[in-house]
């Protein structure tokens, strides 16, 4: 039997090349519509092809989206594999937070292709998932190595473990917010962003202090209601499986009713999905107020505010919604205001902050920075329990407030007065 012709170079190329192209478009658009939103003409369209030619390099779409975060766990994975051959914890995550902000500046410059978000990585199905999450969890496994020192000698693996989490949600983070700047000026950015990431916000006099008075703070009403706890059904299931993945049967399962019992409610997911970001703003609105109620330093407030919210992702009221839940909402508009409105949140943080730094209570910083820093420790903590399986409220502030506010390496700030 004669062998099959093997493709020429010039062949070889020529389909590497396309293959990048299509992978750069697809990039672009999911970022911009979601893997939901996205469809193989839009991305044929963005390269001239027909959409059958799409699929003669990748059979399905989400064969497309999962190569697309493959690409990008990659370019993660060599970023943390750099960063481990720098000497000390310091030196490692300048490295790895300076270099993220580096590849955003390229990518803006058109001087590096575009990556696809990684907040979408539950919207894929099997085998695709299980694909991803495997290569997901060697970049986590990296980036936790990259903390390894004397000063952290005496953490437990969970401690470690959260704390290596705070630290790529703060680089995937910068995705966020970084284009607000100048890309002559991220370097320069986050720069400040490593002081915050290592040395924290409070200032030397400033000491951690044990839990008060957001124990009693109630952050939702009608905890046994229907509407509520179909929102807090509806939360969990997008954050753990994506939008597609958190079907209304699924929702009403969870809650032991019908589908009927949930259009009697609701007039569709995007409504409900609308709800649940609402339902988060409400929650973080209301752990603001509290704490500018309770008095005291800008540091304690900031500290009871973030340590409240930390609790409510784990306890059973619980969680809020991840701002990923965004990019997978069909409606532009209502995209577009759920982003303005954490945007405006994220403001009333750096104003929490500043309050600080006028009082002296925290160190001279960059407010917006900070706020940024903390809104995305917050939004990480709702899938603690991915890493750190069972892990209760009290467990879940222990590990991740100090970090997230003193520093990953800090213990004197933390101490107990």
């Amino acid at each position: 039997m004669a062998s099959r012709p093997q493709p020429s170079a010039t062949q070889t190329k020529r389909f590497e090349e396309k293959r990048e192209l299509i992978l750069n478009a697809a990039a672009q658009l999911f970022n911009e519509r979601g893997v939901k939103g996205a469809t193989f003409a839009d991305i044929a369209g963005r390269v001239g092809l027909v959409p059958n030619s799409v699929t003669y390099y990748y059979r399905k779409k989400e064969d497309l989206a999962a190569a697309c975060f493959l690409r990008a766990i990659a370019v993660v994975d060599r970023i943390a594999a750099e960063a481990g051959e720098q000497p000390s914890i310091e030196l490692r995550v300048r490295s790895f937070l300076t270099r993220h902000a580096e590849l955003l500046a390229e990518m803006e410059r058109g001087t590096h292709p575009p990556l696809i978000l990684l907040n979408e990585l539950h919207a894929l199905p099997q085998p695709q998932l299980a694909d991803i999450y495997a290569a997901y969890t060697a970049v986590f496994r990296r980036v936790r190595r990259l903390l390894r020192g004397a000063d952290t000698a005496a953490f437990s693996r969970d401690e470690m473990t959260a704390r290596a989490h705070l630290l790529l949600s703060a680089a995937h983070w910068l995705r966020m917010w970084l284009w607000r700047h100048e890309a002559a000026q991220y370097l320069r950015v986050a720069e400040r962003l490593c002081d915050l990431v290592l040395g924290g916000v409070p200032a030397a006099h400033s000491r951690w202090c044990p839990a008060g008075v957001e124990l009693r703070w109630r952050l939702v009403d009608d905890a046994g209601g229907t509407v509520e706890a179909f929102l807090r059904a509806a939360t969990r299931l997008v954050n753990e499986q994506g939008h597609e993945g958190a079907s209304i049967a699924k929702i009403s399962a969870q809650l032991n009713r019908t589908k009927g019992a949930f259009y009697h409610h609701h007039d569709n997911k995007d409504d409900l999905i609308e709800a649940c970001f609402e339902r988060t703003f409400t929650v973080i609105r209301r752990a603001l107020e509290l704490s500018e109620a309770a008095g005291g330093s800008g540091w304690e407030q900031l500290r009871a505010a973030v340590c409240a919210l930390i609790r409510f992702q784990v306890a059973p009221e619980g969680p809020l919604l991840r701002t990923a839940a965004t990019s997978a909402m069909p409606d532009s508009a209502h995209r577009d205001a759920v982003r303005k409105t954490l945007n405006q949140l994220t403001e009333r943080v750096a104003s929490a902050v500043a309050d600080g730094v006028i009082d002296g209570s925290l160190r001279p910083l960059d407010p917006s920075i900070a706020a940024q820093l903390i809104v995305a420790g917050i939004n990480a903590t709702a899938e603690a329990r991915r890493w750190i399986p069972g892990v209760a409220p009290d467990e879940a502030v222990r590990l991740y407030g100090p970090p997230l506010l003193a520093g990953l390496v800090n213990r004197t700030a933390i101490a107990n007065p």
